[in-house]
């Protein structure tokens, strides 16, 4: 009865290696592509530009604390301001981490379009191959936007 099922079990595993080894796999260096994408290109300037306009923000409100004469003024000013420095930089970080996973949704979209597209049932990121499948990335980059 071991035997039987230690065959059977034997029987299936070669299966299951061997329909693996018929799909035809690609990886892609998604860091790569991230890197040469225009869409995260713009997003990075645009997010490089709303810190540059939140500094210059900064940097006022504690020139309007200076200029006050009372502690209590000063307090009253900074609370306010800290409070709308928060809300200001919550406001960017979530902007940016929604068209950052857009992005996303949208590179792994045309990685699954154009990977089918090129014949490949299965693309894994290059980062967790040793060896072997097929490297698209430079295809992928022609289409990612």
């Amino acid at each position: 009865m071991k035997k039987t099922l230690l065959t059977l079990s034997m029987i299936a595993l070669l299966s299951g290696i061997s329909a693996v080894s018929a799909q035809n796999i690609a990886v892609v260096d998604v860091q790569a592509v991230v890197a040469k994408s225009a869409q995260v290109q713009t997003l990075k300037k645009e997010q490089k530009a709303k810190m540059s306009e939140l500094e210059k923000w900064l940097k006022s409100a504690q020139e309007d604390v200076n200029k006050q004469q009372t502690k209590e003024g000063k307090e009253k000013l900074l609370k306010k301001y800290n409070s709308e420095f928060g809300k200001k930089k919550q406001t960017i970080a979530k902007e940016y981490q929604a068209k950052l996973k857009e992005i996303d949704k949208s590179i792994t979209e045309t990685i699954t379009t154009k990977s089918k597209a090129m014949g490949y049932d299965m693309v894994i990121s290059k980062s967790m191959v040793i060896s072997g499948g097929d490297d698209i990335t430079a295809e992928i980059q022609k289409v990612v936007k």
